[in-house]
Protein backbone atom coordinates (compact mmCIF):
# COMPACT_ATOMS: atom_id res chain seq x y z
CA UNK A 1 0.00 0.00 0.00
CA UNK A 2 1.38 3.47 -0.85
CA UNK A 3 2.62 5.73 1.94
CA UNK A 4 1.03 9.09 2.62
CA UNK A 5 3.58 10.89 0.41
CA UNK A 6 2.40 9.11 -2.74
CA UNK A 7 0.72 10.95 -5.60
CA UNK A 8 -1.68 8.92 -7.73
CA UNK A 9 -3.41 10.29 -10.83
CA UNK A 10 -6.73 8.67 -11.71
CA UNK A 11 -7.53 8.53 -15.42
CA UNK A 12 -7.24 11.35 -17.87
CA UNK A 13 -10.33 13.52 -18.11
CA UNK A 14 -12.93 12.34 -20.59
CA UNK A 15 -12.60 13.76 -24.07
CA UNK A 16 -14.54 16.90 -24.85
CA UNK A 17 -17.19 17.05 -27.55
CA UNK A 18 -15.67 16.00 -30.86
CA UNK A 19 -13.11 13.76 -29.12
CA UNK A 20 -10.72 16.55 -28.14
CA UNK A 21 -8.48 15.28 -25.31
CA UNK A 22 -8.30 17.26 -22.08
CA UNK A 23 -4.91 17.79 -20.40
CA UNK A 24 -5.78 16.95 -16.80
CA UNK A 25 -6.64 14.02 -14.55
CA UNK A 26 -10.14 13.23 -13.32
CA UNK A 27 -8.70 13.12 -9.81
CA UNK A 28 -5.38 13.14 -8.01
CA UNK A 29 -4.65 11.53 -4.65
CA UNK A 30 -1.93 13.32 -2.70
CA UNK A 31 -1.37 11.45 0.54
CA UNK A 32 -4.70 11.13 2.32
CA UNK A 33 -6.47 13.75 0.18
CA UNK A 34 -8.23 13.20 -3.15
CA UNK A 35 -8.74 16.23 -5.39
CA UNK A 36 -11.47 15.79 -8.01
CA UNK A 37 -11.24 18.02 -11.06
CA UNK A 38 -14.18 20.26 -11.87
CA UNK A 39 -17.11 18.28 -13.20
CA UNK A 40 -19.74 19.61 -15.56
CA UNK A 41 -23.05 17.96 -16.45
CA UNK A 42 -21.61 15.97 -19.35
CA UNK A 43 -22.21 12.46 -20.58
CA UNK A 44 -19.85 11.16 -23.27
CA UNK A 45 -18.37 14.64 -23.68
CA UNK A 46 -21.71 16.35 -24.31
CA UNK A 47 -23.48 18.68 -21.88
CA UNK A 48 -26.88 17.23 -21.03
CA UNK A 49 -30.05 19.14 -21.74
CA UNK A 50 -32.25 20.34 -18.93
CA UNK A 51 -32.33 22.89 -16.19
CA UNK A 52 -30.27 23.33 -13.07
CA UNK A 53 -31.86 20.37 -11.25
CA UNK A 54 -31.04 17.84 -14.01
CA UNK A 55 -27.59 19.33 -14.53
CA UNK A 56 -26.84 19.33 -10.79
CA UNK A 57 -27.85 15.68 -10.48
CA UNK A 58 -25.55 14.79 -13.41
CA UNK A 59 -22.62 16.71 -11.93
CA UNK A 60 -23.01 14.94 -8.59
CA UNK A 61 -23.26 11.56 -10.34
CA UNK A 62 -20.07 12.37 -12.26
CA UNK A 63 -18.35 13.24 -8.97
CA UNK A 64 -19.55 9.98 -7.39
CA UNK A 65 -18.11 8.08 -10.37
CA UNK A 66 -14.73 9.82 -10.10
CA UNK A 67 -14.58 9.38 -6.32
CA UNK A 68 -15.03 5.62 -6.82
CA UNK A 69 -11.76 5.56 -8.78
CA UNK A 70 -10.03 6.54 -5.51
CA UNK A 71 -12.18 4.24 -3.36
CA UNK A 72 -14.04 7.26 -1.91
CA UNK A 73 -17.68 8.25 -1.53
CA UNK A 74 -19.52 11.51 -0.91
CA UNK A 75 -19.14 10.78 2.83
CA UNK A 76 -15.37 11.35 2.40
CA UNK A 77 -15.82 14.80 0.84
CA UNK A 78 -14.57 17.62 3.07
CA UNK A 79 -14.65 20.62 0.69
CA UNK A 80 -16.79 21.50 -2.32
CA UNK A 81 -16.36 24.33 -4.82
CA UNK A 82 -19.35 25.28 -6.94
CA UNK A 83 -19.62 27.64 -9.88
CA UNK A 84 -23.12 28.58 -10.97
CA UNK A 85 -23.69 30.33 -14.29
CA UNK A 86 -26.83 32.04 -12.95
CA UNK A 87 -27.11 33.06 -9.29
CA UNK A 88 -30.89 32.61 -9.50
CA UNK A 89 -30.20 28.84 -9.60
CA UNK A 90 -28.73 28.89 -6.06
CA UNK A 91 -31.86 27.66 -4.23
CA UNK A 92 -32.64 24.96 -6.80
CA UNK A 93 -29.05 23.74 -6.69
CA UNK A 94 -29.17 23.65 -2.87
CA UNK A 95 -32.26 21.42 -3.01
CA UNK A 96 -30.27 18.84 -5.02
CA UNK A 97 -27.04 19.26 -3.03
CA UNK A 98 -28.79 18.76 0.30
CA UNK A 99 -30.20 15.41 -0.82
CA UNK A 100 -26.69 14.05 -1.37
CA UNK A 101 -24.86 15.55 1.61
CA UNK A 102 -27.33 14.84 4.43
CA UNK A 103 -25.22 13.05 7.05
CA UNK A 104 -21.76 14.40 6.18
CA UNK A 105 -22.05 18.04 5.04
CA UNK A 106 -18.72 19.38 3.72
CA UNK A 107 -17.31 22.88 3.81
CA UNK A 108 -18.43 24.67 0.65
CA UNK A 109 -17.91 27.74 -1.50
CA UNK A 110 -20.38 28.81 -4.17
CA UNK A 111 -19.78 31.58 -6.68
CA UNK A 112 -21.44 32.91 -9.79
CA UNK A 113 -19.22 32.70 -12.84
CA UNK A 114 -19.38 32.33 -16.58
CA UNK A 115 -18.38 28.76 -17.40
CA UNK A 116 -16.01 27.47 -20.06
CA UNK A 117 -18.71 25.26 -21.54
CA UNK A 118 -22.43 25.76 -22.12
CA UNK A 119 -23.46 24.42 -18.72
CA UNK A 120 -25.28 25.85 -15.73
CA UNK A 121 -22.92 24.39 -13.11
CA UNK A 122 -19.41 23.13 -12.43
CA UNK A 123 -18.34 21.49 -9.20
CA UNK A 124 -15.09 20.16 -7.76
CA UNK A 125 -14.48 18.35 -4.49
CA UNK A 126 -11.71 17.45 -2.10
CA UNK A 127 -12.07 14.19 -0.20
CA UNK A 128 -10.11 12.93 2.79
CA UNK A 129 -9.56 9.21 3.19
CA UNK A 130 -6.43 7.90 4.86
CA UNK A 131 -4.60 5.23 2.92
Amino acid sequence: MPDNQTIIRFDAADAAAGGTPRPFAKAVRAGDFVFVSGQVPAVDGEIITGGIIAQSEQVIQNIIDVLKLADCTLADVVKVGIWLDDPRDFSSFNSVFSQHFIDHPPARSTVQSSLMVDAKIEMDVTAYKPL
